[in-house]
């Protein structure tokens, strides 16, 4: 019994002097607040817009596209809807997800370059410097052929108008 007893002590000992140094050693404690510094404090990610080029028509069938000045509600609300249908699975907005975000797209790319890149993606992708660029970006995720009308294309064009 006294030998169980002596290194019952002595294995208690031990780990009360293990626990004891690291609150006196002045340089763990500074490497245990960095850590905990680096996890607190919050991360912000800044997205780079990528190319801008608004002289960019695409490959494709749409050659020129005159957008009004005001929005056109009733065809955005259409486009809303066409999007949350068959784009919202690779697509969102105000965000980056499995595809681009079309917040602002416009402002990016010309109108006839967005139709085009829904209505041929798979041509885009193989002949476009942009449309590769992106395709790389995304990790090589393909952008779905949804095998929109040029109507309902022109929807979701005139909805990204509102982002």
């Amino acid at each position: 019994m006294k030998l169980q007893n002596v290194l019952l002590i002595a294995v208690a000992l031990f780990f009360l002097n293990c626990g004891g140094k690291e609150k006196k050693d002045p340089s763990y404690k500074s490497t245990i607040l960095k850590k905990e510094v680096v996890k607190k404090a919050p991360t912000k990610k800044v997205e780079k817009t990528g190319t801008i080029d608004l002289n960019n028509k695409g490959i494709g069938s749409i050659k020129s596209i005159e957008l009004a000045a005001t929005i056109d509600q009733p065809m955005a609300d259409k486009g809303k809807l066409v999007f949350k249908n068959k784009c919202s699975s690779c697509h969102r907005t105000n965000r980056k997800f499995i595809g681009p975000n079309p917040t602002g797209i416009l402002k990016r790319r010309s109108p006839e370059w967005v139709m085009n890149m829904i209505l041929n993606p798979a041509e885009m992708v193989k002949n476009d410097p942009i449309a590769k660029e992106l395709f790389i970006k995304f990790n090589g995720s393909p952008m779905a052929n949804q095998n929109l009308s040029e109507e309902e294309t022109r929807q979701v064009l005139e909805y990204f108008r509102t982002l």
